[in-house]
C-alpha cells in the first residue's frame, strides 16, 4: 500500500514569505528610484498647479482644400510640442480635440509667457527681395499720378506734383539706408524701377518704357496693361498702408502669408530705432523649409548683440547664394532682402556680396530671449496649418490648490468611511485590509511620481477622482477575498484549509470585476481627450495595482496570519469566530483527521 504523500503544499501557500519579501522589495526600490530622481512627488497637472490652456482652430489657406486633415493635425501637434519643449516647458500637454482642434497646457512656469507666444505661430518663413520701403505711416503727398509712367528708366518728366528732382536719377543711392539702421524717406528711388521688375518677372520688357514723345496732359493716355494695372493699385495701397496700426499690421500680414510664392506683396515691419516701415516685397527667393538649422548667438565682435545663425540644406544654399548674388548688384535699398516670418518683416539685412556657403543670419533688434524663440521656432519648421486661439483659460495657483484641497478631502472621507466599515464588520481582518490600502497608496504614489518625468503624466482633478474610485474598487477585492473565507468557515472547515479553498473562488471573481473595470478606462482612454483621459490612466494604473497588491500582498499575508492563534482559533475580535459566522458543527477538520487515522489503522 503506497504511502501518502506529504509535505505537499498548495503553490500559493508553499512560501507566502517570499512573495511579501518580493513586493516590499520593490516598492523600497520604487520610493528609491523617487528620491534618487529628485522627483518626491507627482507633477500636477494645469488645473492643480495652474498655468494655460490654449486651443487653437485650424484653417486652411485661400486656395488650399482638404488641409486640415489627421496628418497635417498630428504633424502640427509634433512641431508644437517640441517647439515648447525647446523652451524647456518639458510639461506642456499638446492634443488633438475633434477634427481641427489642438489643446495645449503649459503650466506656469518661467518660459510659460514664450511658449504661448509660439505655439500658435505658424512660422512660414520666406526671403524675398526689397522693392521698395517706406516710413510706416500713409504718405501725405501722393506719388506721380500716371503710374504708367513709373518704370521708365530715363529722364522723362513727370506731370505729377512733386518729385522731380527725384525722379530725373532714379539709380541713386537711397538717402535713407538700411531699414535696420535708418528710415528712409519715400523718394522716387524706392519706387519705379524695382516695383516694375517684380511685377513683370516673366517679361524682361519694361511694362511702360517711354514712347519718346513727350508726356501731355490733353493727349489721350494709353490704355494700361494687366501689369501696369496691377503696378498702379499695389502702389495705390502701398501709400495708404499705415503699418502703425496694429490692425492693418495683422491684416497685411495675413494676406502677405497667404499669397503666392511668385507674387509680390506688403509689408511691415520695424527698425532697430523701433520704427515701424512698409515694404513692397518681390516673389520668394529662398523659402524656410530649406533651413535646416538656426540657433541665437551673442556677437561680440561687432558688438551688434543678438542675431540668429540659420544654416541652409544643399537646395537653399544654392538658392541662397543665387538671389544673394542678384541683390549684391543693385543699389540700396534694392540690395536688400526682407526676412519675412508669418507676413511680418522681422529683418532686412544689406547683401554685399553672394553668399554661398550655406549660412546666413538674421540680425536686428533682437534680445536675448526673442532671438532664441526666433531660433527655436525655425529649427523644428512651419506648421503645416495656419491656426487662430479658440479660447484661452488661465487658471490661477491658488484656483488649482483649492480644487486639489478638495479632492483630497474627499478621498481622505471615502478612505475614513471604507476603514470605519472594515473594523465594524471585519475586525481583525480590517488590519489585513487597511495594511494592503497602505501599500497599494504607496506604490501608486510612488508610480506616480516617476511617471511625471519619464511619460509626462500630470496628476489633474480628474486623475485625483480616479484615484479616489479607486479606493471602492480596492476595498471590494478585499470584501469578496474575506467573504469566500467566511463561506468556507460557515461550512465547518476551520481557517487555514478555508484560506486555500476560498482563494480560487474570489481570485476569478477578482479578476473579472478588475478586468472590467480595466477595460472601461482602456476605452475612456482611448475615446476620449484631454483632462478626462487623466481620470481614466488613472483608473486604468490603480486596477492593475489591485491586481498586483491583492496577489502578492493581501493573500500571502492571510496565509501567514491563519497560523496565528488569534485568527485560526476563531477570536472573537479576529471576525473569524465561528459562533457569530453561524458555522456548522462540527468543525470538518475533525472529521477529517478521524477519517484519515481510521485509514492508517
Amino acid at each position: 500500500m503506497a504511502a501518502p504523500k506529504k509535505g505537499r503544499r498548495p503553490s500559493s501557500q508553499g512560501r507566502p514569505g517570499r512573495t511579501l519579501a518580493f513586493i516590499l522589495i520593490a516598492l523600497v526600490a520604487l520610493t528609491g528610484g523617487m528620491f534618487a530622481s529628485g522627483h518626491t512627488k507627482p507633477r500636477l497637472g494645469i488645473d492643480l498647479a495652474g498655468g494655460t490652456s490654449i486651443t487653437l482652430q485650424a484653417k486652411s489657406q485661400p486656395g488650399e482644400k482638404n488641409a486640415v486633415n489627421k496628418t497635417n493635425m498630428n504633424t502640427a501637434v509634433d512641431i508644437i510640442e517640441r517647439r515648447v519643449n525647446g523652451l524647456g516647458v518639458s510639461e506642456a500637454e499638446v492634443q488633438t480635440q475633434g477634427d481641427d482642434n489642438i489643446v495645449v497646457n503649459i503650466p506656469k512656469g518661467s518660459n510659460e509667457k514664450q511658449a504661448r507666444e509660439q505655439v500658435g505661430t505658424t512660422a512660414q518663413l520666406f526671403f524675398r527681395p526689397v522693392l521698395t520701403l517706406a516710413p510706416g505711416a500713409p504718405q501725405k503727398e501722393q506719388p506721380p499720378a500716371d503710374p504708367s509712367k513709373s518704370p521708365d528708366k530715363g529722364g522723362d518728366k513727370d506731370k505729377g506734383k512733386g518729385g522731380d528732382k527725384d525722379a530725373a536719377e532714379p539709380d541713386d543711392k537711397a538717402t535713407g539706408g538700411s531699414g535696420d539702421k535708418a528710415s528712409p524717406s519715400p523718394t522716387a528711388t524706392t519706387q519705379g524701377r524695382p516695383l516694375s521688375e517684380g511685377l513683370t518677372a516673366d517679361d524682361p520688357t519694361p511694362t511702360a518704357s517711354p514712347s519718346g514723345k513727350p508726356s501731355d496732359k490733353e493727349s489721350t493716355p494709353p490704355k494700361p496693361s494687366g501689369e501696369e494695372a496691377k503696378a498702379a493699385d499695389l502702389q495705390k495701397r502701398f501709400t495708404a498702408l499705415d503699418c502703425t496700426q496694429r490692425a492693418t499690421r495683422a491684416k497685411t500680414a495675413e494676406q502677405s502669408a497667404a499669397a503666392k510664392g511668385k507674387d509680390v506683396v506688403l509689408g511691415c515691419g520695424q527698425n532697430n530705432q523701433k520704427q515701424w516701415q512698409k515694404y513692397i516685397l518681390g516673389p520668394v527667393g529662398v523659402e524656410g523649409r530649406d533651413v535646416d538649422d538656426a540657433k541665437a548667438v551673442l556677437d561680440t565682435t561687432s558688438g551688434a548683440g543678438w542675431k540668429v545663425t540659420m544654416d541652409f540644406n544643399h537646395k537653399g544654399a544654392k538658392a541662397f547664394g543665387d538671389i544673394t548674388g542678384e541683390l549684391a548688384k543693385k543699389q540700396s535699398p534694392q540690395n536688400q532682402f526682407a526676412i519675412v516670418l508669418d507676413g511680418e518683416v522681422v529683418s532686412d539685412p544689406y547683401v554685399s556680396r553672394a553668399l554661398t556657403q550655406g549660412t546666413a543670419e538674421i540680425s536686428g533688434s533682437f534680445d536675448q530671449q526673442s532671438a532664441k524663440d526666433l531660433a527655436n521656432i525655425l529649427s523644428y519648421g512651419a506648421l503645416p496649418l495656419s491656426f487662430r486661439e479658440d479660447t484661452v483659460t488661465t487658471v490661477t495657483a491658488a484656483l488649482g490648490g483649492e480644487q486639489l484641497r478638495a479632492g483630497l478631502i474627499a478621498g481622505a472621507i471615502g478612505l475614513a468611511l471604507v476603514v470605519i466599515y472594515l473594523v465594524a464588520y471585519y475586525r481583525g481582518l480590517s488590519l489585513i485590509a487597511i495594511a494592503s490600502l497602505l501599500v497599494s497608496a504607496a506604490l501608486t504614489y510612488t508610480i506616480m511620481a516617476l511617471l511625471g518625468p519619464t511619460i509626462g503624466f500630470a496628476l489633474n482633478l480628474p486623475a485625483v477622482c480616479g484615484a479616489i474610485v479607486a479606493i471602492g474598487i480596492t476595498a471590494d477585492s478585499f470584501i469578496v477575498f474575506f467573504e469566500r473565507i467566511r463561506d468556507e468557515i460557515r461550512e465547518g472547515r476551520s481557517l487555514r484549509p478555508a484560506v486555500e479553498r476560498g482563494w480560487p473562488r474570489a481570485r476569478r471573481t477578482i479578476l473579472v470585476s478588475d478586468f472590467v473595470s480595466f477595460l472601461a478606462a482602456a476605452v475612456l482612454f482611448i475615446v476620449t481627450v484631454g483632462k478626462v483621459q487623466g481620470f481614466a490612466f488613472t483608473l486604468g494604473l490603480t486596477t492593475l495595482l489591485d491586481v498586483v497588491v491583492v496577489f502578492l500582498f493581501t493573500k500571502p499575508l492571510m496565509t501567514i496570519l491563519a497560523r496565528k492563534k488569534f485568527f485560526a482559533n476563531g477570536h472573537p475580535w479576529s471576525g473569524l469566530d465561528p459562533k457569530r459566522l453561524g458555522a456548522k458543527p462540527p468543525l470538518r477538520r475533525t472529521r477529517r483527521t478521524h477519517s484519515s487515522d481510521t485509514k492508517e489503522a
